[in-house]
């Protein structure tokens, strides 16, 4: 299995206790500064941008062991021994396989908005939809945003795709890999075979967006058996950026109890 070396952004006193926030599908290190910029106060905070996202290289092979040897890899090269960790969505999912698998790593878990299920979800869809987007021809961001609307119809969510695109020697390209998206997306919104691991027994925090409905209680505690569920009034996926204070305040209580 290639380990990749991922890039990162950090915030904070490198003397505070270690603080890793992984993002979701699509997303990167710079959907999470603001809320990095708030945790940093009390950590050092590591983003890093995960295979296949942000800055970090590409590779055809992306579920959540290849993603797990990534993080350790990471951890080893920031010489930390443990650290906490923070993930949301597939992020999420990466931090709780990573915990199952490496729990002498970790000193606190807090998952957003997931559970440590398989989920029915499809992205090829919305992966088609981007991929209609005619690069050799668009001029600007709006005309790229007029060609999604109709597709994605979410104004918020559209924006937070397009953050993938780039303009480089004027010209726009995307900054992944749409094709290996989707020919991994269904290992993205899969949670990896758990038989033949022992239950995470540390303390682990899941925090849920209410009108949310990825995360039911009944699904945690066979593996976290000390999960703690928490929800956020209006909030539902994107709950740090639709709460993002009452999001960092769960945050920040359950990783200042001893």
């Amino acid at each position: 299995m290639a380990v990749i070396s991922l890039a990162f952004e950090d915030f904070g006193d490198r003397t505070l206790p270690p603080l890793l926030i992984l993002h979701g599908f699509f997303a990167s290190s710079r959907n999470w500064r603001q809320v990095a910029e708030r945790l940093a106060d009390h950590h050092h905070v590591y983003v890093p941008d995960l295979r296949n996202h942000g800055a970090s290289p590409h590779h055809p092979l992306m579920d959540y062991p290849a993603m797990a040897a990534d993080l350790l890899l990471f951890l080893d090269q920031q010489d930390l021994a443990t650290a906490s960790l923070l993930g949301h969505s597939m992020g999420g999912k990466l931090a709780m396989w990573f915990a199952l698998n490496h729990p002498d790593r970790i000193n606190k878990l807090i998952i957003a908005d997931i559970a440590p299920v398989t989920y029915q979800h499809s992205f090829d869809p919305l992966i088609a939809a981007l991929k209609t987007l005619p690069l050799t021809t668009i001029s600007n961001r709006k005309q790229a945003d007029n060609h999604l609307a109709a597709a994605i119809p979410d104004l918020s969510y559209r924006q937070f795709l397009l953050q993938n695109l780039i303009l480089k020697n004027g010209a726009y390209s995307w900054r992944i890999d749409l094709d290996i998206f989707r020919q991994t997306a269904p290992n993205i919104v899969a949670f990896p075979d758990t038989k033949h691991l022992m239950p995470f027994d540390k303390a682990s925090l899941f925090v849920s967006g209410a009108d949310s409905s990825y995360v039911n209680a009944a699904d945690l505690h066979e593996l976290f058996p000390d999960a703690t569920l928490r929800s956020i009034a209006e909030a539902g996926h994107w709950l740090h950026v639709q709460q993002p204070t009452a999001f960092v305040a769960q945050v920040e209580n359950f990783l200042a109890v001893i």
